[in-house]
């Protein structure tokens, strides 16, 4: 008779770590709570420096986390009500923080650059929250994907939900998508073409579906229309309750949160290509089209966004199951700090365009050169 070991039952450690991800929701109300309590300037930056510089910190000396969930455990975790709540409770979080920091910027007196360091760490909370979107506009349930647009309100950018879904995800890692940047290309050539781009792109796709359904691109059904219509809700009434002397802080603060967004876009894809085949359709794509990082902390603080290969082959997969592969490209650091080197173009070419061009063998043809 064979003696069988019991293996203990595979339990996430990080479950109550993932509420960290929430809690960047409240930067702004940091920088409030640091500025009235020590009357330091630099209070107000407090969300760029927490972000860009804290969590690369943090992420050096914390390493990185590899680990992958057990396939037989995957059902159970997808079908806990936990994690999904605790992605819900991050967009009321960012209602209650977006609107304090407005009524903020509209009742102190601040100098220029403490103005300036509030705006733009408002926009890095509302560049996360774009994170929390992109979680639950993968979902099918009618109430996480009104969350989602919710998410993007603060941001004006709710044509998002459209174009990541069904633009993104189809394209990827092609010379026809514009969320994915091209080798040699500076993150400041790729951001216009990839905002202009990914809003021709969202209009287009979602007059192709209503025209299917016999219905005007002017309709109320329109994703994008309804995604928009909230911004405008959002941003309208917070004028008329705090008046327009409010409106540069609402636009600082957008144009550096979707940037956000999209210097993650241009990190994810840097120089890889999906190859045509003879039929003159793409391969499928596959780990080796999505730059990875499995730093620990970056992780935790964006549902696991950069296991992203996972999420491309997955994409109702929720962050936490999403899994690591060995073959997927690796970046040297976690966004957070890949994100500082995208801003400095000869420092991410320098750091990046040799690991594409390895990730190929050296075969320049097969690197995405647009």
């Amino acid at each position: 008779m064979t003696a069988t070991t019991l293996q203990p039952e595979w339990t996430d450690k990080r479950r109550y770590l993932w509420l960290l991800s929430t809690l960047t929701m409240l930067l702004p109300l940091g920088a409030i709570l640091l500025a009235n309590t020590t009357g330091n300037a630099l209070s107000w930056w407090f969300g760029p420096i927490f972000v860009f510089v804290m969590i690369p910190l943090l992420d050096m000396l914390l390493g990185e986390e590899t680990e992958n969930p057990p396939e037989e455990v995957v059902p159970r975790l997808e079908s806990e009500t936990y994690y999904r709540v605790a992605v819900w409770v991050a967009v009321a979080f960012q209602y209650w923080a977006f609107i304090t920091a407005c009524y903020v910027a509209a009742t102190y007196v601040l100098p220029w650059y403490s103005y300036l360091g509030f705006a733009i760490t408002t926009g890095t909370a509302m560049g996360i929250a774009i994170n929390t979107a992109h979680e639950l506009g993968h979902k099918t349930n009618g109430f996480e994907r009104l969350l989602a647009k919710l998410a993007l309100a603060p941001v004006f950018y709710g044509h998002f939900f459209v174009e990541h879904n069904r633009g993104h995800h189809v394209r990827v890692s092609t010379p026809e998508d514009p969320a994915s940047s091209r080798f040699g290309e500076t993150f400041y050539r790729f951001l216009p073409r990839t905002v202009f781009g990914s809003l021709r792109s969202a209009w287009h796709l979602e007059a192709e579906r209503l025209a299917r359904e016999k219905k005007p691109v002017w309709h109320w059904q329109n994703h994008n229309l309804q995604a928009w219509g909230m911004s405008v809700v959002l941003w309208g009434g917070l004028l008329l309750w705090l008046g327009w002397g409010l409106l540069p802080f609402l636009l600082i603060q957008s144009v550096f949160g979707f940037q956000l967004l999209e210097v993650v876009n241009y990190i994810e894809h840097y120089g890889l290509l999906r190859r045509k085949k003879d039929n003159g359709r793409y391969e499928p794509c596959r780990p080796e089209h999505s730059w990875n990082s499995n730093r620990r902390v970056t992780n935790i603080f964006l549902y696991q966004l950069q296991r992203h290969s996972d999420h491309h082959a997955y994409p109702t997969r929720s962050y936490q199951s999403l899994r690591h592969f060995d073959e997927a490209p690796q970046l040297p650091g976690g966004y957070a700090s890949m994100i500082v080197l995208a801003w400095v173009p000869p420092l991410w070419f320098w750091v990046m365009d040799k690991r594409v061009i390895d990730h190929y063998g050296g075969d320049r043809s097969r690197i995405n050169q647009g």
